[in-house]
């Protein structure tokens, strides 16, 4: 295929993924319910496109996204904008399926092997750099499986999504036990209202394996867009998916949706008084700092949500020490530490 487009990532800061050397863009774009959903056609490859321009070239799907849609969308503008395909970081998972059957779910090893193949047809690709077990399963079986994808060529690393802590730990014992290749991501939510699994239970393998984060759900569905601070305005992602979304929408009108919307409407206070921005960019740029987040991955139904976006890149150098204790005392929900069991703490310039 004759390359059309060279990549240039612009401003875009690269992280390691991992303790791997692949290098992604701090800010990715993923399908989940847009692309090869609410998004089908020209409007896909324009969003793609102009993440593209932008210095994205790390792109998220999903077996299950819109039953395989996402992935045959994603797919087919890739191959017309024509872009060398070593330039792009294409990442799928398996586990939902795109159809239902006994076995055309899960992480059994013939539905990982099965499910790899009709994902690659569906992208129209002879490898995908990244596929992730989108939940947990008989753990053997699932590292064997994966270890197998790797090995036939049709994916580079593997990786988790939504697992636990000690689904992980797992994971890695029975890779070290096999001599097979462990994952090296957890795809998980992470944002200001969503931190307990990523900053605490995560903690003791980020100092013991290095994983890294590719995050989903940054903005909390929108709800740290501040779209959702006067109700459920039409064409809104609560308004379209009304089913799916249905307990977070009943949450709304209850103690604990109105306290996250108190917070919301604080957090963008201070983003437009102290940093010249919205809240959406300081959420963002919020997740985005942390040591352990390889790349924060974007939704867009819209090009130009995508640029707008990437301001949060501004954003970031701004959020100093004194920025975020003031963030810290509207959210008042950082995970609390380790006890210490009487002891002084530790120094913290020191190894902790």
């Amino acid at each position: 295929m004759s390359v059309k487009v060279e990549f240039d990532p612009k401003n875009m800061p690269f992280r390691r993924l991992g303790s791997s050397g692949l290098r992604v863009p701090l800010f990715s774009l993923g399908g989940w319910l847009t692309l090869g959903g609410t998004v089908v056609g020209d409007p896909v490859k324009e969003i793609i496109k102009v993440a593209f321009e932008n210095g994205i070239n790390m792109f998220d799907t999903a077996e299950g996204y819109a039953k395989g849609k996402s992935e045959t969308e994603m797919g087919r503008v890739i191959k017309e904008l024509g872009y060398r395909r070593s330039d792009l970081i294409i990442t799928t998972k398996i586990f939902f399926g795109a159809r239902y059957g006994p076995n055309n779910t899960g992480l059994s090893r013939k539905h990982i092997i099965e499910g790899a193949q009709e994902s690659l047809a569906r992208l129209g690709l002879e490898y995908v750099d990244i596929i992730f077990a989108h939940r947990p399963d008989y753990t053997e079986e699932v590292v064997r499986a994966f270890n197998y994808v790797i090995e036939k060529g049709w994916a580079f690393y593997w990786a988790t999504s939504e697992w636990s802590a000690h689904d992980i730990e797992e994971a890695y014992h029975v890779a070290d036990k096999l001599n097979l290749i462990p994952p090296i991501a957890e795809q998980c939510q992470h944002n200001m209202l969503h931190r307990e699994r990523p900053e605490k239970e995560y903690a003791p393998l980020y100092k013991k394996y290095y994983i890294g984060t590719t995050v989903w759900s940054a903005l909390a569905s929108g709800l740290l867009t501040g779209k959702y601070n006067d109700g459920i305005p039409e064409g809104s992602r609560f308004a379209i998916h009304t089913k799916f979304f249905k307990d977070t929408i009943k949450s709304l009108g209850e103690e604990d949706g109105r306290e996250k919307i108190r917070k919301v409407k604080e957090l963008n206070k201070l983003a437009e008084t102290e940093l010249g921005c919205s809240v959406t960019h300081l959420a963002l740029a919020w997740v985005a700092r942390n040591p352990n987040t390889s790349t924060v991955i974007l939704g867009a139904t819209k090009p130009e949500h995508v640029v707008d976006n990437l301001k949060a890149l501004d954003v970031i150098p701004k959020l100093t020490p004194e920025i975020l204790d003031k963030i810290e005392d509207i959210l008042k929900n950082k995970p609390a530490p380790e006890p210490a069991f009487g002891r002084p703490p530790l120094d913290h310039l020191g190894r902790l």
